[in-house]
């Protein structure tokens, strides 16, 4: 039984689901399901490094179906991990080339690792991200799109999906036989010059007055001023002894540089850690994307082949940067922790308006399939499937997963929240609910607030999650 097909008169309801049901009657609740327990390190953590291509075939769907599909390839998309064990049941962290996994495919990639690497899937975080000539996978829009035999491969070819999701299990189980010692910790963190800037303009009336998005030729928006974004790009490194093992990155900005021509690439964002892999071949890089549901490159992307090459370098600039600044010290304590939370859909979703929707043969096909993904997400929260948010401490630094296209206030209230501690932030984990907007954007309208499948009351639980996993 699917995810999306469970009913609550098949299952017995604990107390602590009893509450969660009374809670569903206001529409969004919280649930805390991790230990606080902090392993001691003691000698006997380990780490272990996995990487697998998930490029996607001739033909496939990129972007979920609303842009052209693939014609060739630039340069392969990869998922790129490391598994933590010697702290109770083993962690996986996990960076994916995609748009997106959503729902009931982001669960299904998350239980499959955690049964390569032997543990349970809520020490599974996998983040996106977030390129656009890229999937973005949902196996449920999938299923109800291929009821038509327009929209029959419309979002992503399952046999695909399924192989990915095996060769990275593979790739993880793999791993576990060369894991190495994890003995040390460094931070680095550097500012990334002229890359992000912020999509958003208010006007006087308190609504969005202009719009920049990931590039633009607009003279008007390239002076603009960049808005609020979190200028620096953060690194975590792990080390065996003075063996710098693998180090994760984290910079919040939409990676794109220019899209829709079918030619699979892991854009600005991916090239600049293929090209740091390269220099630095001994240690696996990863690369998260921060909180940058409302940030990209307009102001400094014209969209061109050479934006594209000088967005590159001033990320691969960042990036060697912060490396140079890492100092390792060893790792004292670990701990994982863990909030569940399931948000109250927009109040405007009727699956049977939505599912008309996307029967319409006249209705354009980027229509009917985020009528998919909207139907898609209006079931689970009927379902009550929970969020997973996460959070890695090791000492005074802590590495925190978050949802989808979650705004760049999150990632900065996250750094209010434990000034005491070094946050990275990694949005884009499961996309199920596309955009998190705080609670302030929505009367500002704008596209993100169009296309957010969460109503406002999103804000409060997920600064509440936030707060739980690092205070």
């Amino acid at each position: 039984m699917k995810w999306n097909e469970r009913s609550d008169s098949t299952r017995k309801v604990t107390r602590r689901q009893f509450t969660a049901l009374q809670a569903a009657a206001f529409g969004h609740f919280l649930l805390g399901r991790s230990s606080r327990k902090v392993w001691a390190a003691d000698g006997k953590l380990e780490i272990a490094t996995f990487h697998a291509d998930v490029s996607p075939p001739q033909g496939h769907p990129l972007c979920g179906g609303w842009i052209a599909p693939v014609s060739g390839q630039d340069d392969p998309l990869e998922a790129v991990g490391i598994v933590i064990r010697g702290a109770g049941a083993p962690i996986v962290l996990c960076a994916v080339d995609w748009t997106g996994i959503l729902n009931e495919a982001h669960i299904r990639w998350r239980e499959e690792l955690a049964r390569a690497a032997a543990t349970s899937p809520d020490r599974v975080a996998i983040q996106c991200v977030h390129q656009h000539n890229a999937p973005f996978v949902c196996l449920e829009s999938q299923r109800t799109c291929a009821r038509f035999e327009s929209l029959r491969n419309a979002v992503v070819h399952l046999e695909y999906f399924d192989d990915c999701v095996r060769k990275t299990a593979a790739a993880l189980q793999r791993s576990l036989k060369e894991a190495r010692p994890l003995t040390q910790v460094a931070t680095g963190k550097a500012v990334v010059e002229r890359v992000a800037s912020n999509r958003r303009f208010v006007g006087p009336d308190g609504k969005i007055s202009d719009w920049r998005g990931s590039s633009s030729r607009n003279p008007v928006h390239q002076e603009l001023p960049e808005g609020l974004i979190d200028p620096e790009l953060r690194t975590v490194a792990f080390y065996d002894g003075n063996r710098r093992v693998a180090a994760c990155h984290y910079y919040a900005t939409h990676p794109m540089s220019y899209y829709g021509d079918g030619r699979v690439s892991s854009d600005f964002a991916g090239l600049a850690r293929k090209r740091l892999q390269q220099a630095d071949p001994d240690c696996l890089h990863l690369y998260f994307t921060g909180c940058a549901g409302n940030i990209a490159a307009g102001k400094y992307n014209d969209g061109t082949p050479q934006a594209r090459r000088e967005l590159t370098d001033r990320v691969f600039a960042a990036l060697e940067s912060s490396i140079g600044k890492l100092e390792p010290r060893p790792v004292r304590s670990l701990s994982w922790r863990t909030q569940e939370l399931v948000p109250q859909p927009r109040v405007s979703f009727a699956a049977e308006m939505l599912s008309n929707d996307i029967a319409r043969e006249d209705n354009s096909m980027a229509n009917r399939i985020r009528g998919s993904m909207m139907l898609s997400w209006l079931k689970r929260c009927e379902a009550r499937v929970p969020m997973v948010l996460s959070a890695l401490h090791l000492d005074d630094t802590a590495l925190l997963h978050l949802p989808a296209e979650s705004f760049i206030e999150y990632q900065l209230r996250a750094q209010q929240v434990a000034p005491t501690r070094f946050v990275a932030t990694a949005a884009y984990g499961d996309c199920g609910p596309w955009y998190i907007p705080i609670k302030e954007a929505y009367p500002q309208g704008g596209y993100e607030v169009g296309v957010a499948f969460c109503e406002p009351t999103i804000d409060e639980i997920l600064v509440q999650g936030i707060r739980q996993l690092l205070v």
